[in-house]
């Protein structure tokens, strides 16, 4: 029974499996990226990716063993030199695969297959920039052109106030000055009414 046995056998026997993928591997740790079909990267990734966490520790019996599955001196030498170097802070999830479309012919699915720490421009995208850190009672901190348009809100709010207020004073001086017109009319107006009287009861006495 063949129970649990459930990987990719790539149509190839075990000899010429192990070879294909011992010289794919020894490719991707010198060149760092190579193009090939997207079921070989997925077993080549499963193949390479123990001997980079085995690499981290530089001793003869790991070199050792990595050479057996390597077969490449000039591999090893890069593994345990450049790639651990990258590497080193990374824990798993050394290799990006990237579709890349369909070969003609066969219509076999194809894709490039990399170390991730050797991608530069995929690096400098995934860096995010450094935010000024801010301590404030409403929460997290604001960007500065977040910040710059409310200083500017603030700005237009206080110029509308202060055009407001000069709007509303001549205003005020307007009528202040008619409460004193009426003031002065109203004694002048009761001076008349008294004469107005006196007349009267002049010409009754009469």
């Amino acid at each position: 029974m063949r129970h649990g046995k459930k990987f990719n056998h790539l149509g190839r026997k075990a000899s010429h499996r192990k070879a294909m993928l011992s010289n794919m591997a020894a490719s991707l740790i010198l060149h760092k990226r190579i193009s090939t079909t997207l079921a070989k990267a997925k077993e080549l990734r499963k193949y390479v990716e123990p001997l980079v966490t085995r690499a981290k520790e530089d001793t003869t019996h790991n070199r050792r063993i990595a050479f057996s599955y390597l077969q490449d001196k000039e591999a090893i030498k890069a593994l345990f030199g450049e790639v651990i170097e990258k590497v080193a802070n990374r824990a798993g999830g050394y290799t990006r695969i990237i579709k890349t479309g369909f070969r003609l012919g066969d219509n076999a699915e194809m894709c490039i297959i990399e170390l991730v720490d050797f991608n530069e421009l995929m690096l400098k995208e995934a860096k995010p920039e450094k935010k000024k850190t801010r301590r404030s009672r409403r929460g997290s901190g604001k960007s500065e052109d977040a910040e710059a348009a409310t200083e500017a809100k603030a700005e237009g709010a206080e110029e509308k106030t202060a055009d407001a207020k000069e709007e509303k004073a001549p205003k005020a001086k307007k009528k202040a000055a008619e409460t004193k017109a009426k003031t002065e009319k109203k004694p002048a107006d009761k001076k008349a009414a008294e004469g107005d009287a006196d007349s009267d009861e002049e010409t009754k006495s009469e």
